[in-house]
């Protein structure tokens, strides 16, 4: 069996240099289930850390910039644009991270990186409103990240 990433000499990075350029584009999303009090606090932007969503928003963006630092063997890719938008679901927050390239290989990565991302600085920002009195999160949830739509 060949592998793609192994080789008799060890690991290696897929040889994408002859593929050519054009333009990709991937959609993710996922879901952050949070108590009624947490997403009326997050509406209402009264979270002592300050804005949740636009908080969130910067830290998928980022995070999308620098997969290739986070996955092992991941290309590193000139992003042409990142976006990160919410919507306000009874009982929890849908993130929907959309990343585009003019590259060799695709952006699904990104996209899934940027909004889990998205979703782990909503959990950090309103955690102390989701705990209960034993310092746990009975109810609170990251949940179906996936790729809704990749385009080559």
């Amino acid at each position: 069996m060949m592998f793609s990433h192994v080789n008799d000499r060890g690991v290696t990075m897929v040889d994408v240099g002859g593929k050519q350029q054009s333009r990709r584009r991937a959609v993710a999303e996922g879901t952050i289930l949070l108590s009624k009090g947490t997403l009326s606090r997050i509406r209402s932007r009264t979270v002592e850390k300050g804005n949740v969503l636009t908080t969130a928003q910067i830290a998928g963006i980022m995070a999308a910039k620098r997969t290739s630092d986070l996955i092992p063997l991941c290309h590193q890719l000139p992003l042409d644009t990142v976006t990160v938008e919410f919507e306000d679901d009874d009982g929890s927050i849908v993130a929907r991270c959309t990343v585009s390239t003019t590259s060799r290989t695709g952006v699904e990565m990104e996209a899934l990186v940027g909004v889990t991302h998205a979703l782990l600085a909503i959990w950090d920002m309103v955690k102390a409103l989701e705990k209960d009195e034993r310092g746990q999160y009975p109810a609170t949830r990251i949940q179906n990240v996936h790729v809704v739509r990749k385009e080559k």
